[in-house]
C-alpha cells in the first residue's frame, strides 16, 4: 500500500453512529479480521480475541445492553474509567460531543435529549453486527495496549471495505453481562466493542467529523 493510500484511509474512517440494518456478508467480515491481525504485539502474543455477533446474536445482545442501560444495572467495567478529562482533552471530548448534538439536533441543555443518545450506544446504532475485543487477564496493560492496535487495523480494514464502525467503550461497562451473554472467560479483560455495518448515509449523526491534533501537538523533537 502507498502512503497515499493509507493516509486516504485513516482520514476517511470515521465513527459511524447510524447504520443501515443490512447485514454484511462472512466473506467481508472474515477479511477485516484477516487483516487486522498481522498489527505487531508484545512478544508476538497476538492476545486480542473478537466475538463477534450477527442475526439474533446481535437482535438479544442488544435488548439485553438496553435493557441494562435503562434499568440501573450498575456499570462494571475491566478497566478503570479515566478518572478525569483536563485541558487538551476535556475540551477536545467537550468538543466532539458538542458537535454530536449539534448535528442530531439536540440542545446542550436538553438532559433529556443526551441521555437518549447516549443510550444509542446500548443498540449499537441500529448496526448489524457489533465485535466485543477481549485479551488475557494475564498481560494486564500491555496486552490491552497491542490490542489497541488490532482495534485501529480492524476500522481501517473495514473502512477500505466500504464497511463503517464505531468503537465503543461505553458497552464495555457491563462486562459480567457480556461474559454471560457469549461465553468469554473469567480470565480475560473484556477492552471495547466496535459496531459495524453500512452507514445510513441520510442520519444526521453521520454529518460531522472531529479535528485531529496537529503533527505539532503531538511531535517532540529530541535533537541532543
Amino acid at each position: 500500500m502507498s502512503y497515499d493510500a493509507l493516509l486516504d484511509t485513516l482520514q476517511n474512517r470515521y465513527s459511524c453512529r447510524g447504520f443501515l440494518p443490512d447485514p454484511v456478508p462472512e466473506a467481508d467480515l472474515r477479511a477485516i479480521v484477516e487483516a487486522a491481525r498481522h498489527v505487531p504485539s508484545w512478544c508476538n502474543a497476538q492476545p486480542w480475541q473478537v466475538s463477534l455477533t450477527r442475526g439474533d446474536g446481535t437482535e438479544r445482545l442488544r435488548s439485553l445492553l438496553t435493557e441494562a442501560a435503562t434499568t440501573g444495572t450498575p456499570p462494571q467495567p475491566d478497566l478503570d474509567w479515566p478518572s478525569k478529562y483536563s485541558g487538551a482533552y476535556a475540551e477536545r471530548r467537550r468538543t466532539c460531543g458538542f458537535q454530536l448534538y449539534d448535528a442530531v439536533g439536540i440542545e446542550k441543555s436538553d438532559r433529556v435529549g443526551r441521555l437518549k443518545q447516549m443510550l444509542q450506544n446500548y443498540s449499537f446504532f441500529g448496526a448489524p453486527h457489533v465485535a466485543i475485543i477481549h485479551s488475557p487477564a494475564e498481560l494486564g496493560a500491555y496486552g490491552a495496549m497491542d490490542t489497541g492496535g488490532f482495534v485501529t487495523a480492524f476500522t481501517l480494514a473495514a473502512t477500505a471495505r466500504g464497511i463503517s464502525t464505531i468503537p465503543q467503550a461505553a458497552i464495555a461497562a457491563y462486562a459480567p453481562l457480556l461474559r454471560g451473554a457469549l461465553d468469554i472467560a473469567d480470565d480475560r479483560l473484556i477492552l471495547c466493542a466496535i459496531s459495524l455495518g453500512y452507514a445510513d448515509p441520510d442520519h444526521p449523526a453521520n454529518g460531522f467529523r472531529t479535528d485531529r491534533a496537529s503533527t505539532g501537538d503531538i511531535l517532540d523533537w529530541i535533537d541532543t
